[in-house]
């Protein structure tokens, strides 16, 4: 699928940057069934709530993720997500991993 290369582009969440089905599975189990359901939210807590739902700590990596789709759909350009590693280590810390 490709990938969208602005927020208003995005039909389905495998078209966001860096979601493939894996994410997109946990981003429909956290209640985001569309692109425009992550405007407005903020990534840690949807990091909280997966792992709160699954009962298991993700990686990390899958917040740093979470950020760069949330970011993407305020507008930001695509970014890799590992763009945000240290943002999101200045921000959390090390979240135990």
């Amino acid at each position: 699928m490709r990938k969208a290369s602005h927020w208003e582009d995005c039909q389905s969440l495998e078209q966001i940057p860096n979601i493939g089905p894996a994410v997109a599975a946990d981003l429909r189990l956290l209640g985001i069934a569309r692109p425009q359901d992550l405007r407005g939210r903020d990534a840690f807590v949807l990091y909280q709530q997966l792992c709160g739902i699954t009962g298991q700590r993700h990686d990390p990596c899958v917040l740093d993720t979470f950020m760069a789709a949330v970011d993407f759909m305020r507008g930001a350009a695509p970014a890799p997500w590992w763009h945000y590693t240290p943002q999101r280590k200045a921000l959390y810390g090390q979240l135990a991993g």
